[in-house]
């Protein structure tokens, strides 16, 4: 059985890579693996070591931090899903501005409404 934090590592390996906009064949490819042992990181079934989550970082301009972000959360925290961190990666693309604010409050606005309903 893979560690819980092996596993929380992965899934953020996975968010941010989504995030990023990258397949798993285009961060393997960076990192000179293959896609299947970027597989077993994010699933974590295999441990990513110190120096593989660092590179992982550089690649995807992320602090080694964002890994371990929200471990210990209480349950029902949930890492972002393929469909949001997409959204969110197309989101952080826009230009600064009027916007760019205009449909972070619009989504922002849906979802509190969601939530009341």
């Amino acid at each position: 059985m893979p560690h819980p934090v092996d596993i929380h590592v992965g899934k953020k390996i996975r968010e941010v890579r989504l995030m990023r906009s990258m397949s798993q064949a285009d961060l393997a490819q960076k990192m000179e693996i293959s896609f299947q042992q970027l597989q077993k990181y994010e699933t974590g079934a295999n441990r990513v070591s110190a120096s593989r989550l660092y590179e992982i970082a550089q690649i995807c301009r992320v602090p080694v931090a964002y890994f371990f972000d929200g471990l210990g959360q209480a349950e029902g925290a949930e890492p972002l899903d393929d469909e949001t961190a997409r959204l969110a990666s197309a989101l952080a693309r826009l230009p600064q501005g009027k916007l760019k604010s205009a449909i972070a409050g619009l989504i922002a606005e849906i979802s509190r409404k969601r939530a009341v309903l």
